[in-house]
């Protein structure tokens, strides 16, 4: 029987994780380029061996997407902080100078207004958002995949990260390439067949269904792609990690 190269890779490093500990896992994983940013210190070993087997295994898994019948009613919002003077302005003009800027390691840096976006294929998806810390809801998320997006910048091969970012620059995360080009990563704009409330994230959201709810970051206003994330912040793929979650929240 023959044993695809993929398949090789990631019994190894489980059988190398079992067999002579994290470390050892973590050295392979490094070896064959899966090292997620955060992956340093005491518990560096573990999350360099989840991500590492996560993309080896499961890189093409997708996220359970659920009949209409079970949207949550009402959908959960999390609390909100109180929004900035410039998002209050934007939301009194309905959103109509919202632009998502994409820019980086790309051909053709663009600013798309919401209405460009609603353009690109759009695709629908009900799916569960599940939050670390034990709210969740299901709803349906409507939207352009992040794909398109990148397609339409013309994103550099090279890129390894795409780097996206809240209004008000407090809060940023990322996610690799393989989850930006995901079938079910969505630039969000819509929620049960209307508008993207702003309790849920209005006008603009990350969807990364097959990652915890902390990746799905609200009122994204920037793409940034990327070959090096140490650039940004503190250097550990985003604000997760620099708060004490891990950057690699696969479910």
């Amino acid at each position: 029987m023959k044993i695809s190269r993929r398949k090789l890779i990631g019994t190894g490093i489980g059988a190398a994780a079992g067999a002579s500990g994290l470390a050892i896992g973590a050295h392979l994983a490094q070896k064959h380029g899966l090292i997620a940013p955060d992956s340093s210190g005491f518990y560096g070993p573990g999350e360099a061996l989840n991500y590492a087997a996560e993309r080896v295994l499961g890189k093409h898994s997708l996220a359970r997407e659920f009949d209409r019948s079970k949207i949550s009613n009402p959908p959960f919002a999390n609390e909100t902080r109180s929004m900035n003077a410039e998002y209050k302005r934007l939301q009194a003009g309905g959103f109509v100078d919202w632009r998502l800027a994409v820019g980086g390691m790309v051909a053709r840096p663009t600013a798309f207004s919401i209405a460009e976006l609603k353009k690109f294929p759009s695709r629908s998806q009900i799916t569960h958002l599940a939050c670390e810390e034990g709210w969740s809801y299901i709803a349906e998320w409507i939207g352009t995949p992040l794909s398109c997006v990148l397609d339409q910048v013309g994103a550099h091969p090279e890129a390894k990260f795409v780097v996206y970012t809240c209004i008000d620059h407090e809060w940023w995360d990322s996610i690799d390439m393989a989850e930006a080009t995901h079938p079910q990563t969505l630039i969000a704009y819509g929620m049960n067949g209307g508008e993207l409330p702003p309790g849920n994230g209005g006008p603009l959201r990350m969807r990364v269904p097959r990652q915890l709810g902390y990746k799905n970051v609200k009122y994204i206003t920037r793409l940034t792609l990327t070959d090096d994330i140490k650039k940004f912040g503190q250097g550990l793929g985003s604000a997760s990690p620099e708060g004490g979650y891990a950057w690699y929240a696969g479910i």
